[in-house]
C-alpha cells in the first residue's frame, strides 16, 4: 500500500468537501443548485441520521453507509467528512507555520473517558426523547454550519459591500449590495463562542475536541475499535524516535507502550508517512480478531463514565420551557403581542420542526429575503438558534421553497410549488389602533398591495379614505403585510403563528380582476 499516496488523497479530499460545504452557507447569491446540496450534505452523519429516522428513505442512508466504513477502516468520517473536524485540521497546519508554535510538538494524551461518555450519553438520551435542542448544541455539522452562516457569511457580505461602494466611485456596477440582517446579539456569541473554543483547541491541542466532546467521535471510536483496517506498531523495527507521536494530531500513540488507541485514532495518516524505519503500517486484521482486541480495550475504559445518569436531570427542564415573545418593546399606543411563533413553510408544526431541527442554519443562508433567522426565545429554550420566522427582517416568497429543498434532515419538508401555497404558517391579525389610516387619517394600503392572497384588501373608511380588512381563511402567514407595514415600533398588522400548520382555502377571484381577464386581448 502506497501510505503516501493515502496521506495524499485524505488531504485532496476533505479540502474539497470543507469548501463544497463552506459554499453551502457563505452563498448569498442563491445560484447553488438543489442537488449540489443533496450531493455535499449526504454524508454528514446527524442529517442524514434524522432524515432516516423521520421518512426511512433513501436520501437518509448516509449514516449507514459511514458505519460500514467506520467498521472496515476506522474513523474515515472524522478526517474526510465532518467539515468541522478538517476545519480544525486546517488550524492545525497553519499554528505549524508561525514561528513561536513551530516547535510544538504533539504528545500523547490518555483519553478523558468520563467526559467523552458523559457528552455521548447525554446526546443519545437527548436523540431518544427528541431534544433536539441539546443535538444541536453537540452535532459537529451543525456547529460548523451556526459558525459559518453566523459568523464567516457576514464577514464575506461586508467585504462584499465594501467591494460594491468602491466600484461604485468608479462608475461600476457590475456587483451589488447585499442587505445584512443582524442576528440576536446571544446567537451571535453562541457562535462565536464555539468558534474561539475551537479554533483555540486546534491550534494548541490538534483533535482534542474530536475525542472529548464530539458525540459522533466517540459513538464511532467505539466502533472503530473492530474495524478491520488498522494502524499499528511493528515493534520488533520500532527505535522510539516519537516521531510518529509528535504528529499524531490526536494525541493516541504512546510509543513506551507501543501502541496506538484505535478508537481515538481520526485516521489521519500523518504518522504513516514520517516514520523512518517504516514501523507504521495500515494493515488488514481479521474481523475475529478486530473484535477480540476490540473487547481487550473494555479494561481500560473508566467504570465512572457511568456517573453521567446524573447529569441527563438537566436535559429535561428543557422540555417544558416555552415563552412567549412580544413582537416589539417600545412603547406604542397598542402593543401587538405574537403568542405562538412561525415556522417555516413545510415543517408542519412547531413540535415537529424543534424535534428534526438541528440548528444548521443552513436554510437561514439559503433563504433569499432572509425571512429566516435564528430564534432567541421564541420557541423557548428548546428551539434556541433554530430557524424562525421573522416578518421584520423580510417575509416569506410566495413562489419559494428554498428551505425545504436544502433541509438536511427533512425538519422543513418539501411540497410542491403549489401544495407550499396553501400552507398556513399563521394568520393576519390586524389592530386598527396603530394603523396610520386611523392614527393620522392618511393613505395607506402598503399592506394589501403587497399580499399575494388578497387575504387583506382595502375597504371605504371615513373622510373618503380606506382601511385594511382582513381574510384569515385565505391568509398563509407569509408575513408580506407585516414586512410592508410602515408603522413604528409597532405594526398595525402582524402574523399570528400556527402552532400545526394548517391549509388555507383558495383565494376568491373578485368581479374586476374576471372582468380584467376577459378584456385583456392577450
Amino acid at each position: 500500500m502506497n501510505l503516501s499516496l493515502l496521506k495524499r488523497t485524505r488531504v485532496v479530499f476533505s479540502s474539497f468537501l470543507l469548501i463544497s460545504v463552506l459554499i453551502l452557507f457563505v452563498d448569498f447569491t442563491n445560484i447553488i443548485p438543489e442537488r449540489y446540496y443533496d450531493a455535499v450534505l449526504f454524508f454528514q452523519f446527524i442529517p442524514s441520521l434524522l432524515t432516516f429516522k423521520n421518512f426511512i428513505a433513501l436520501s437518509g442512508i448516509g449514516f449507514i453507509i459511514i458505519i460500514l466504513l467506520n467498521l472496515l477502516f476506522g474513523r474515515v468520517y472524522c478526517s474526510f467528512l465532518c467539515p468541522l473536524g478538517i476545519f480544525m485540521d486546517v488550524i492545525s497546519y497553519f499554528s505549524k507555520k508561525i514561528k513561536k508554535i513551530k516547535r510544538y510538538k504533539y504528545l500523547y494524551q490518555k483519553p478523558f473517558n468520563w467526559i467523552r461518555y458523559s457528552f455521548l450519553g447525554i446526546f443519545i438520551m437527548a436523540f431518544l426523547l427528541e431534544l433536539t435542542f441539546i443535538v444541536s448544541l453537540l452535532d459537529p455539522y451543525s456547529i460548523f454550519g451556526r459558525v459559518s452562516s453566523g459568523v464567516f457569511r457576514p464577514i464575506l457580505i461586508k467585504g462584499n459591500n465594501f467591494i460594491v461602494s468602491v466600484f461604485q466611485n468608479f462608475g461600476a456596477y457590475s456587483i451589488f449590495h447585499v442587505d445584512l440582517k443582524p442576528a440576536p446579539m446571544l446567537v451571535l456569541f453562541v457562535s462565536l463562542f464555539f468558534l474561539i473554543l475551537i479554533v483555540t483547541l486546534a491550534f494548541t491541542k490538534g483533535r482534542l475536541y474530536c475525542n472529548t466532546v464530539c458525540p459522533v467521535g466517540t459513538f464511532l471510536g467505539f466502533l472503530s475499535r473492530i474495524s478491520v483496517f488498522k494502524i499499528s506498531i511493528k515493534k520488533d523495527t520500532c527505535t522510539s524516535c516519537k516521531l510518529c507521536e509528535r504528529v499524531c494530531k490526536a494525541s493516541c500513540i504512546s510509543i513506551p507502550d507501543q501502541k496506538v488507541d484505535f478508537d481515538r485514532c481520526i485516521n489521519c495518516y500523518n504518522c504513516l508517512t514520517v516514520c523512518p524505519e517504516a514501523s507504521i503500517e495500515y494493515k488488514y486484521i481479521s474481523a475475529m480478531n478486530s473484535f477480540k482486541k476490540g473487547n481487550s480495550l473494555k479494561n481500560d475504559v473508566n467504570p465512572n463514565r457511568r456517573q453521567f445518569l446524573g447529569i441527563l436531570a438537566l436535559i429535561f427542564i428543557s422540555k417544558k420551557l416555552r415563552s412567549q415573545r412580544k413582537v416589539v418593546q417600545n412603547t406604542a399606543i397598542i402593543p401587538a403581542e405574537r403568542t405562538v411563533p412561525i415556522s417555516p413553510p413545510g415543517s408542519l408544526s412547531i413540535d415537529d420542526f424543534n424535534d428534526s431541527c438541528t440548528a444548521c442554519h443552513l436554510c437561514i443562508s439559503a433563504c433569499p429575503t432572509q425571512v429566516l433567522q435564528p430564534a432567541f426565545t421564541d420557541y423557548g429554550l428548546i428551539g434556541f438558534m433554530k430557524a424562525v420566522m421573522d416578518n421584520h427582517a423580510g417575509f416569506c416568497n410566495y413562489e419559494c421553497v428554498k428551505c425545504a429543498e436544502v433541509c438536511p434532515t427533512g425538519a422543513i419538508q418539501l411540497f410542491d410549488l403549489e401544495d407550499k401555497k396553501r400552507i398556513q404558517m399563521g394568520k393576519v391579525k390586524f389592530e386598527k389602533g396603530n394603523c396610520i389610516v386611523e392614527t393620522e387619517g392618511t393613505d395607506c394600503g402598503a399592506c394589501a398591495e403587497h399580499c399575494p392572497t388578497k387575504a387583506v384588501r382595502m375597504v371605504p373608511y371615513k373622510n373618503n379614505l380606506v382601511i385594511p380588512e382582513v381574510d384569515d381563511k385565505i391568509c398563509v402567514g407569509c408575513g408580506a403585510c407585516e414586512y410592508a407595514c410602515p408603522t413604528t415600533p409597532y405594526r398595525a398588522i402582524y402574523v399570528q403563528g400556527n402552532a400545526v400548520h394548517l391549509t388555507a382555502d383558495k383565494p376568491k377571484q373578485t368581479e374586476q380582476q374576471k372582468e380584467i381577464e376577459e378584456d385583456f386581448p392577450f
